[in-house]
């Protein structure tokens, strides 16, 4: 049994990316195909693909690097865990390396970003940053 889905699915994308991996396999869930697509809006990743194993299914994310072999995700960072949960109104959405990167936000709304969710004038509970 695995407490925290999300951070295994950050690490696994984190040590992917790491060792060069073309793409990354991770077990599928609704929360993790909405973080998943927002890492596609954002241009963090080429492509999110789902697989049908007969269970649960699969995401299959395609990791995006540069011209010189460098990943495009400099680093992800697990904020929320089920220990310590963090949640913010719409004043004190946290910015990400100065606006650089992303936080992904759970909110009553859906899964957004800390953009959408400034616009929208809604808060939640911070899942994740990346940058």
């Amino acid at each position: 049994m695995m407490t925290d889905p999300i951070a295994d699915m950050l690490t696994r994308v984190r040590n992917a990316y790491r060792a060069k991996k073309m793409h990354v396999d991770v077990p599928a869930s609704k929360i993790k195909a909405q973080i998943a697509k927002i890492m596609l809006e954002n241009g963090y990743v080429l492509n999110v693909k789902f697989l049908d194993d007969g269970l649960q299914g699969k995401l299959r994310i395609y990791l995006k690097y540069g011209k010189q072999n460098e990943s495009v995700i400099e680093g992800v960072k697990r904020v929320s865990v089920p220990s310590r949960r963090v949640y913010v109104n719409c004043k004190t959405i946290p910015r990400v390396m100065g606006g650089y990167g992303t936080a992904i936000i759970s909110t009553s709304q859906g899964v957004l970003t800390d953009k959408d969710c400034r616009s929208l004038g809604v808060g939640g509970e911070v899942l994740c940053h990346i940058w």
